[in-house]
């Protein structure tokens, strides 16, 4: 009996009988390929039919196997690693772009609060410059002497003034060809490169580094804002994560250690203080010594408005600078002039007479917001060469911002 004959015999209980007829038609390669169920039923007969027959088979179970190939071949082409770089590659241009978007609501913000701040200073300059190029076509004398005296007037102050002019003459001595209407643009960047030549670094942040504690001793005359200012910087570097201790020390004027005390309150940080008419300097060793002993980042010493022109009381400075000294080598790390920009050339006249009386290294020019006079900001960076590290733009507990030259003044010639 041959193979042939087993096939015939077998399909009749099969529920497909077609396979029988494709079997004894064609060849045995073909119909297996296109209906699997037949090599099923033949290796049903095989496992009844002798060995000798099994041989001839051999070729079923070689088409068999390679039946799982397609399906591999499905498998392989699968484009995943492909698409993977893909969306590594799309958030790469992205990612440069977040650090400079999220800082922006802040940065905003205070850009916003200090073009507030100086709204009657940018008033009054602009209305000065347009009248003195009203009709003039070029940048001539005439137009250069109505700039000093508008730069004069807005308190910018006399020898600044004269080096701006300066400036402004030799570039149109070099370009000869400007235009009265670019007035604006030439002021502004020959501000900004007089400022820029003071070799001040402008302050980033309301951080002062590895010095613990750090000692700032506060200056200035009654009436300038300057407990405010006081109460303003201890909530700034608490913000930035500093342990802060303030020193009543102003113990001459009345009520001004109570005023200290509710700032710290409103804060939240220590107040170091005693009874009126205490010795400042034994206040000024309480601080720094309860400072030291605690931990805390900065030291801030309230001193008594002391007018410019008391030599008494200016003596008292260097006393309580000694007292700190002894307790934190090197302290006061920091003496802050606080002026009232307000003042105008009475503000330069006192940053004068503290420079010569003591070792001034910071500046804070607070009520901006309210006057016309914010071009002495101008002139005492540029004259006394000490950076102007604070600026107050308001009256709320946030309106004291890190002084920026550069954002200053674009802020000032901002239509």
């Amino acid at each position: 009996m041959g193979l042939f004959d087993l096939f015939r015999k077998k399909p009749k209980p099969a529920p497909e009988p077609e396979v029988v007829e494709h079997v004894s038609a064609e060849p045995i390669t073909e119909p297996v390929r296109e209906q699997e169920p037949t090599v099923i039923e033949a290796a049903e007969v095989v496992q009844e039919a002798p060995i000798e027959e099994i041989l001839p088979v051999e070729p079923l179970a070689e088409e068999v196997s390679t039946e799982p190939e397609p399906e591999i071949e499905v498998e392989i082409p699968q484009s995943e690693p492909e698409k993977s770089p893909e969306p590594v590659s799309v958030p790469t241009p992205v990612s440069t772009s977040i650090p400079k978007v999220e800082p922006s609501p802040e940065e905003l913000e205070s850009k916003e609060d200090l073009e507030k701040s100086l709204e009657k200073t940018k008033s009054g300059l602009f209305s000065k410059l347009t009248k003195a190029v009203v009709g003039k076509s070029t940048v001539d004398a005439e137009v250069l002497d109505e700039l000093e005296e508008i730069l004069v007037t807005s308190d910018v102050g006399v020898n600044t003034t004269l080096k701006i002019i300066e400036r402004i003459e030799k570039r149109v001595a070099r370009d000869k060809y400007l235009n009265a209407s670019e007035l604006n643009s030439i002021l502004r960047e020959e501000i900004q490169a007089l400022l820029a030549e003071n070799n001040s670094n402008d302050f980033e942040n309301f951080e002062y580094g590895k010095q613990s504690p750090y000692v700032i001793m506060v200056v200035g005359v009654n009436g300038v804002g300057k407990t405010t200012t006081i109460g303003k910087l201890a909530h700034k570097l608490k913000a930035a994560g500093n342990k802060v201790v303030l020193g009543a020390a102003d113990t001459f004027r009345a009520a001004a250690v109570d005023q200290l005390k509710l700032w710290g309150e409103r804060v939240g940080v220590r107040v170091v203080a005693q009874d009126m008419g205490s010795d400042p300097a034994s206040v000024a060793f309480d601080t720094v010594q309860s400072a030291a002993a605690n931990g805390d980042d900065v030291a801030i010493i309230d001193t008594a408005g002391r007018l410019h022109n008391k030599v008494a009381l200016m003596n008292e400075l260097a006393k309580i600078k000694k007292v700190m000294d002894k307790i934190v080598p090197g302290a006061p790390h920091e003496i802050l002039l606080v002026l009232d920009a307000s003042t105008g050339q009475n503000a330069i006249e006192q940053c004068k007479q503290f420079t010569e009386a003591t070792d001034v290294n910071a500046l804070a020019l607070t009520k901006l917001d309210g006057t016309a006079k914010g071009g002495v900001v101008i002139g005492i960076s540029d004259q006394f060469k000490i950076p102007v590290k604070y600026i107050g733009v308001g009256e709320s507990i946030d309106d004291l911002q890190l002084f920026n030259k550069k954002a200053f003044v674009d802020s000032l010639f901002k239509n």
